[in-house]
């Protein structure tokens, strides 16, 4: 099987994703301007359900008979960057899958992959490919739970390329379509997906952990602020301070009965946990620097669900670069009301719904 590719188009679509017993699902008809109004978004965690009893649970969305996109998750796939084969267009494939066999996570044989090409061909050195490699299990378990659902799966896509999509519908709607952007997305127990995109097509990629505790954490103490200056400001390489034992993951706000010695460790692991993640965002951008110097960022845009606009504060400080809050609000309707829990768990499943490749042949 190839990926993505399409067979109907319908004037209302549903994208789901399906990983650790979690369903998430966006529900979203197309307007006549091409904007989409979300019908329904949200999540369906299986639990102690049976198979039976949790598909009726879902059937009662409305999925029976539907077409549907299905979007790998983060940690369903591998997303590897090679120098493109010299090979004629039909035999791409074939040799990438060759040139990953080293990089896979499992046997070269219990892959699917596809391959797309790196930026949009206009930069110097730019002769990469992105290959998407999944497993066997992964892609059938994936096909077998849409058809257990009565359901047809019409595209299979993957987070970076849906937040690409993202991306792009921001930047034409701030008239900067041609210009490098960055994003960075971060949900509690997953890893964060940092993507840089330009003339709509993915440039950039990395994941990297978020240290247990950081989006719940106070990493806006202490903060002094930094006067923007043009491009990213270098940081120290941080050690963390492993010394001090184990870090505590208890941040609450201390009662009267706190120690100050309890007070000052909280906020050191605070800290700690803080400059672990800065230094991952600022190692990925001194790249983009080095690799695409002629294609400077215009900005960040965050999403740390309700701490989002908190978030872009503290990095607008540190990296003394603009970084502001991604809001997809403005290129949907439909979202005024949806809990933070739910958007957390389904922003990149708005990114496929505005996805605009041809089939791939």
């Amino acid at each position: 099987m190839r990926w993505p590719w399409q067979r109907s188009v319908s004037s209302t679509q549903w994208v789901l994703s399906w990983s650790g017993g979690v369903l998430a699902y966006v529900h979203a008809k197309r307007l006549g301007d091409g904007s989409y109004e979300v019908l329904a978004l949200g999540t369906e965690v299986q639990g102690a359900d049976d198979v039976g009893h949790f598909k009726q649970r879902l059937q009662a969305l409305g999925l029976k008979g539907a077409d549907v996109t299905v979007m790998l998750c983060s940690d369903q796939y591998q997303l590897l960057q090679i120098d493109t084969p010299n090979v004629p267009v039909e035999e791409l494939r074939a040799a990438a899958r060759y040139q990953v066999r080293e990089m896979l996570q499992t046997h070269v044989d219990d892959v699917i992959i596809d391959v797309m090409r790196v930026g949009d061909g206009q930069q110097k050195g730019s002769g990469h490919s992105f290959v998407v490699a999944a497993t066997n299990a992964v892609v059938k378990g994936a096909l077998d739970f849409v058809s257990a659902l009565d359901c047809r799966v019409s595209v299979i896509d993957i987070h970076e390329t849906a937040q690409r999509n993202l991306q792009t519908a921001l930047a034409r709607r701030d008239g900067s379509l041609e210009r490098a952007s960055a994003a960075l997305v971060l949900a509690e127990g997953q890893q964060a997906v940092l993507t840089i995109s330009a003339n709509e097509e993915l440039f950039y990629n990395r994941r990297f952990d978020v240290p247990d505790g950081f989006l719940t954490g106070r990493w806006l103490q202490g903060v002094t602020e930094r006067a923007p200056i043009d491009g990213f400001t270098p940081v120290q390489e941080y050690v963390p301070a492993y010394g001090a034992g184990d870090i505590s993951l208890d941040l609450d706000l201390p009662d009267a009965n706190t120690s100050l010695a309890e007070d000052q460790h909280a906020v050191s692991s605070d800290d700690d946990r803080s400059q672990r993640l800065l230094l991952e965002v600022q190692r990925s951008l001194d790249v983009w620097d080095r690799t695409f110097s002629s294609l400077p960022l215009t900005g960040l845009r965050v999403f740390a669900g309700e701490r989002s606009a908190e978030l872009a504060i503290w990095l607008t400080r540190q990296l003394g670069q603009v970084v502001v809050p991604l809001d997809v609000k403005p290129i949907f309707s439909g979202l005024d009301a949806v809990p933070t829990a739910d958007m957390v768990a389904c922003l990149p499943l708005l990114g496929v719904l505005l996805r605009t490749e041809e089939p791939t042949r």
